[in-house]
């Protein structure tokens, strides 16, 4: 599938922001099964300084200090992206989940893909009893990785009900587990607190969903803006495989990855420091529109 992505964010300030220094990470790179054509980042007012430059995950961060009186901030992505990823039929050839953890916890790679940095708590995901014992039923013993990830993920997207009045960014995992309800980044989290809590690697991916199904198929949730899912390392081999708790499927060719990392904290597509009096107000658009070669 080859895409043309819009992905647009508006901060409205109630007084004039005096200055700002931002960290950006809203430019798609080159992914396995994916490739970036012309890709391009916005921001108005124009910065003072603005500097690129790549995280220890590989993604694709700006670095940005805007020293103009503004009452508003936009930032702008537009790119083209081609996505041509396996056929899900690997789940099947997956190692066994126990495999997977003992050669996890015998890793010497450091590489930023190496299983050994997602297999831990990270700052928003500390281990939890209760989300690691109501992942185990899917974990039974000798099962392959990929097809017991895909069990996960589908009684996630069963036993929890999306709304996006639920929780917000801040909102700990175990509140939104508690209360059964959340969005793609409730989902997500507590996936990959019952995975790590099983001693299976796993990481967050943040990106986006195609705004138009294919014909006959229903529209996935979160398609309008940023979306949220897991990647699980099913060995060497296999490598690393997508799954989508909010929408209980394997990842193909409907993903696009923006950006990798242990959890939220590490992919936010803006953080950074403002001097402001008063409220703001966020507008987030995402289109994700797909296009005939």
């Amino acid at each position: 599938m080859r895409y043309q992505l819009r992905h647009r964010v508006t901060y409205a300030y109630e007084s004039p922001v005096p200055e700002s220094h931002q960290i950006m990470r809203m430019l798609p790179v080159d992914q396995e099964g994916q490739t970036v054509g012309a890709a391009s980042l916005n921001i108005t007012p124009e910065p003072l300084s603005r500097r690129q430059f790549t995280d220890f995950f590989g993604n694709a961060a700006i670095s940005a200090t805007i020293n103009v009186p503004h009452n508003e901030l936009v930032v702008e992505t537009r790119g083209d992206i081609r996505v041509d990823r396996a056929d899900a039929n690997r789940l099947e050839a997956s190692p066994d989940w126990q495999q997977i953890r003992a050669c996890a916890g015998s890793a010497g790679d450091m590489a930023p893909g190496s299983p050994v940095h997602f297999v831990f708590p990270s700052p928003l995901i500390p281990l939890n009893d209760q989300i690691t014992e109501y992942a185990r039923p899917s974990f039974e013993p000798g099962r392959p990785t990929g097809l017991a990830a895909l069990d996960l993920a589908r009684r996630i997207a069963t036993d929890f009900f999306y709304d996006p009045q639920a929780t917000d960014v801040t909102t700990p995992i175990d509140v939104s587990f508690e209360a059964r309800a959340g969005v793609c980044q409730d989902f997500a989290q507590i996936m990959l607190c019952g995975l790590r809590g099983l001693g299976v690697p796993s990481r967050y991916v943040s990106g986006y969903l195609r705004t138009t199904p294919a014909p006959g198929l229903p529209r996935l949730e979160g398609a309008d803006a940023t979306h949220a899912w897991v990647d699980v390392w099913c060995g060497a081999t296999i490598g690393w495989l997508g799954f989508d708790p909010t929408n209980a499927l394997v990842v193909q060719n409907d993903h696009i990855v923006l950006a990798l990392g242990r959890d939220y904290a590490d992919v936010a597509p803006i953080e950074g420091v403002i001097r402001l009096v008063g409220r703001h107000d966020l507008k987030v658009e995402v289109d994700v529109i797909p296009v005939d070669d």
